[in-house]
């Protein structure tokens, strides 16, 4: 109820009016069934939009410590996290990356859109970024299709360090669904040896990134950005 309430009534009119989202190949996301999306990302807002452009429930790995403050920001920013349906995972210790990726292949399993920014955190500069393999790897453990997206314009609506967001023009474009063919390695298994399963996650990942910078038209940038606190899986 809650999630209908914030997207439809709450907060979804005034990130209309602010952002004015255009939205492209809707129609590419599934009606039914599990779904990985995975967009470029450039600022903070960039969930909120999603969220507010897709027809279904769509879920994101929030950070713990989102659900274990203090006072009543504490307790304001646990309920909104809950009730928003967001799921809290510890990203600090060795076993974060496999505890999230478990998490969102749950998500899958229960037939959900798990949505993700496979560069890990908010580019530094509007370019494209490498990705990390998390969602490839959880693709190939589940069958579910990939959904590339491209944002645009957040950053302007949402500038880095700006306490308040400001007008702008958001445009969100999904592209046609990648299916992937399934890897018998449970998706939460790191390792450090070039496995032939492991190169292919790696591959396709660095395809999928490709394809997000042309169709943005942006420059692909073929490192990691420097990371600002975002998922990192």
């Amino acid at each position: 109820m809650w999630y209908r309430l914030f997207k439809y009534v709450l907060l979804g009119p005034l990130l209309r009016l602010i952002g004015r989202p255009g939205v492209e190949g809707l129609r590419h996301v599934p009606r039914t069934g599990p779904v990985i999306i995975a967009a470029n990302h450039l600022a903070m807002i960039d969930s909120l939009y999603l969220a507010l452009v897709l027809p279904r429930r769509v879920t994101f790995l929030a950070k713990q410590e989102y659900f274990t403050g203090t006072g009543f920001k504490g307790r304001f920013q646990r309920w909104f996290f809950t009730v928003a349906g967001q799921v809290p995972v510890n990203r600090t210790g060795g076993t974060a990356a496999a505890d999230a990726l478990a998490a969102a292949t749950k998500i899958l399993e229960s037939g959900g859109i798990w949505a993700i920014h496979p560069e890990g955190t908010r580019s530094p500069d509007g370019r494209i970024y490498r990705g990390r393999t998390g969602a490839l790897r959880v693709a190939m453990a589940t069958g579910a299709p990939v959904i590339p997206v491209v944002l645009s314009g957040t950053d302007k609506v949402n500038p880095r360090g700006a306490r308040l967001p400001r007008f702008g023009k958001v445009r969100i474009s999904f592209g046609a669904p990648r299916y992937y063919p399934l890897v018998t390695a449970s998706p939460v298994v790191r390792t450090e040896t070039d496995t032939p399963a492991v190169c292919k996650v790696r591959a396709a990942t660095d395809e999928l990134m490709r394809e997000l910078a042309v169709r943005s038209g942006r420059h692909y940038v073929d490192r990691y950005a420097a990371t600002f606190g975002s998922n990192r899986s």
